[in-house]
């Protein structure tokens, strides 16, 4: 099978801090990744990597190439967007598009003039003249505009409104993402993204501490909300998680004795942010 990414015992030190642990990874074509870990986790060092912008140990491909060795190659068949946008404050919109179309072979500019359109920046404003959140408009439609086999979007929506986070990604699914295309996401608004993602990989420390599908998520993990009654024979299976709400125990398990558990009490999906929490949880008590 041809993967976008693989990752085979990738591992990146600095001096005597190991950011990165035996990464074992392999990504499809078509889908949407979420990487999420807290602060300090390895997940900027992993894009680094992945992006050809540092070295790493292990074998790591990016479609195919050594990212590190072949960076010119694989940017032309990629896009990144970052939290902190990176444009000359003098440029002017339209000079920023005619410079896109001059350096990158897969960038259409009526496209982009297209997807503009559809928003309050004008071609003769300067990025100076932009807001935080304009400017996030502009990279996506720039983005947007490029045949890229890869999509990188490290926190793309940091700082901004929650009207502007949900067309953002209404604006990725809706126009950009189609099964031939794949789009990794990093984000600590875990909640706004879960109904785009296909499948998750949770990085804790270095490690990869959960490499899964959605559907794999929702048959593996549970939530059960427990009356009292029930509460001592639902500890018996060792929960990953329990907080109380309203009188009432909910519970996190991964489990394979499910049937039983379920008439313990009303079941349901956890989010991947409850997941998240468990499992961070989990470790630190390791």
């Amino acid at each position: 099978m041809s993967y976008v990414l693989t990752a085979q015992n990738v591992y990146k030190k600095y001096g005597s801090f190991q950011a990165l642990k035996d990464v074992n990874i392999n990504i499809n074509k078509g889908k949407i990744v979420g990487l999420i870990g807290p602060n300090g986790a390895g997940k900027t060092t992993l894009l680094k990597s992945v992006l050809g912008l540092d070295s790493c140990e292990g074998e790591l491909k990016v479609l195919g190439i050594d990212p590190y060795k072949r960076r010119a190659d694989l940017m032309k068949e990629i896009c990144f967007i970052a939290d902190v946008a990176v444009l000359p404050k003098w440029i002017k919109v339209s000079q920023l598009l005619t410079f896109t179309e001059n350096t990158h072979p897969n960038f259409s500019i009526e496209q982009a003039k297209q997807f503009l359109s559809k928003t309050k920046i004008k071609l003769s404003h300067k990025i100076k003249e932009l807001s935080k959140g304009m400017t996030a408009q502009l990279h996506l439609a720039i983005v947007m505009s490029i045949d890229a086999k890869l999509l990188v979007l490290d926190e793309p929506t940091l700082g901004l409104d929650i009207l502007f986070r949900k067309r953002f990604y209404d604006n990725l699914l809706n126009d950009y993402f189609d099964n031939e295309r794949t789009i990794i996401i990093t984000t600590h608004q875990v909640e706004e993204i879960e109904h785009i993602l296909t499948d998750v990989l949770f990085i804790r420390e270095g490690e990869i501490v959960l490499n899964a599908n959605m559907d794999e998520l929702n048959e593996s993990y549970f939530e059960v909300m427990v009356n009292q009654e029930n509460y001592e024979q639902a500890m018996t299976y060792n929960p990953l998680t329990m907080r109380k709400v309203f009188g009432k125990y909910i519970m996190l398990f991964h489990s394979t004795s499910r049937d039983v558990i379920e008439t313990l009490g009303e079941v349901q999906r956890p989010s991947v942010s409850d997941l998240f929490v468990a499992l961070m949880q989990e470790g630190e008590s390791a």
